[in-house]
């Protein structure tokens, strides 16, 4: 975790179904990544997928078992965000609550500042 204040947390859920996907690519060695991109119909894009290396300028959160890792640069952009993991009847996705996006699209990967 930083020392400089900027935070990224979990919650039980988003643990949860990291710790599902990490057993069942049968390595417990993986850590969700989460990037920001340029890019998307609001500016910025939230990117997930699963590393099993931290990089020099990378940051990681940890909750129960699971670790996240963000660059530092999309720790900028994400500081103070939670992410969750949601199930609902259209589908399940993980959310981004970040609390410096000024607008967000209406499929929640794509946000502006």
């Amino acid at each position: 975790m930083p020392d400089d204040g900027r935070i990224l947390s979990l919650t039980e859920s988003a643990a949860r179904r990291i710790a599902e996907l990490r057993r069942a690519e049968h390595n417990d060695a993986l850590m969700l990544r989460i990037a920001v991109s340029g890019g998307g119909c609001s500016g910025f894009q939230y990117g997930f997928s699963f590393d099993d290396t931290v990089k020099d300028d990378d940051l990681t959160f940890r909750r129960d078992d699971v670790t996240v890792v963000v660059d530092d640069m999309s720790l900028d952009l994400l500081a103070g965000a939670e992410i969750d993991y949601v199930e609902e009847l259209i589908g399940a996705s993980f959310q981004v609550k970040n609390p410096n996006a000024s607008s967000s699209c209406g499929c929640g990967t794509s946000f502006a500042i």
